[in-house]
């Protein structure tokens, strides 16, 4: 097949991502709302907590069944898509910067834009391809995310009933600084976590190929060694897992610099008042005296369970909608 020119692989990276990144967010985000109400609940979110800090009012949520039940009692089925719409306008340029720049960078490395030769990268240059792609993505597409968060988070009665009444106040009480409120953690957890989710995959991929290569050569029926869906997928899920697991305090940090100062029904107990944190660093501190390590790690059931099959999604989609589009253009 004839390599594309630059124009024609910019343009296919960045609507396969875009693509890839849209269908993702809308089949996990019952899950991401659910984790987003563990992230800024500053109460524990397990009985078990509960019981050992000897607290006798009970949490909004304490655990991932029954903020489902309570969620969808109180909110309805749509109440799993809220902030659905500023999600996929930050996930589509996201995942459409994320894919390009990637791209680009180990083009680079390789001399070749032809994706074949790109697995053969060593592993390093994979990490450091990934976490840079992370970075210019994170940074084009985060005043999207900062409004899913708050919109995701306020629950029953709505703060903000629009994404456009979200912006204004937040322009109007925080200027548009606000609108970039917990970029420092996001960019030190995107940082690792973009390096190991494209790394990891890069290299569960490379193994996967080396394995069919060997399960071809003893039974010498010269099959196709690229990986199959299935093989894509699990090398997605195994990807996302890594890297949400390594990352995931420094979501919570971030989550919690979004919604400071957001006014929310006492129901859902105490709210992050503004400026509660100093710094990242400092609110990995605070987090910790005051909730301990579990609460550095809340939401990290529904996080996991959604960080697998986002990574596969969008890596498997990714992967067809990238290949359809070349044959398509070239």
């Amino acid at each position: 097949m004839e390599e594309p020119g630059q124009l024609k692989r910019a343009l296919i990276d960045s609507t396969a991502g875009a693509v890839a990144g849209a269908i993702s967010r809308t089949v996990t985000s019952p899950l991401d709302v659910i984790k987003i109400r563990f992230q800024v609940q500053l109460e524990p979110t397990t009985s078990w907590a509960l019981l050992s800090e000897n607290m006798h009012t009970a949490s909004k949520y304490n655990g991932m069944l029954q903020a489902t039940k309570d969620i969808f009692r109180e909110e309805g089925l749509p109440g799993f898509w809220r902030g659905n719409v500023p999600a996929l306008l930050m996930v589509m340029p996201y995942t459409a910067i994320q894919f390009t720049v990637l791209h680009k960078l180990k083009t680079f490395a390789a001399g070749s834009s032809k994706t074949e030769n790109h697995i053969n990268l060593s592993p390093y240059l994979s990490y450091m391809s990934g976490a840079l792609a992370g970075c210019a993505a994170t940074v084009g597409s985060y005043p999207f995310d900062l409004l899913r968060t708050i919109l995701a988070s306020q629950g029953e009665p709505k703060v903000y009933p629009t994404m456009r009444s979200a912006f204004v106040d937040i322009v109007r009480t925080r200027g548009f600084r606000g609108l970039y409120a917990g970029l420092s953690p996001t960019l030190v957890e995107i940082i690792p976590y973009a390096g190991l989710q494209f790394g990891t995959y890069d290299t569960f991929k490379r193994w996967t190929r080396a394995w069919n290569q060997s399960r071809s050569s003893s039974s010498s029926t010269g099959t196709d060694d690229s990986p199959s869906s299935f093989q894509l997928f699990l090398c997605g899920i195994a990807s996302g897992t890594c890297a949400k697991l390594v990352c995931h305090p420094l979501d919570v940090v971030k989550k919690r610099f979004q919604i400071e100062g957001l006014q929310r029904h006492p129901k859902y107990g105490a709210r992050v008042e503004h400026r509660a944190y100093k710094n990242m660093l400092d609110g990995l501190r605070r987090i910790l005296q005051s909730e301990g390590w579990a609460g550095l790690y809340k939401g990290i059931v529904p996080s996991t369970v959604k960080a697998a099959p986002a990574g596969a999604v969008t890596f498997v989609v990714y992967e067809f909608a990238s290949d359809w589009l070349e044959s398509i253009l070239t």
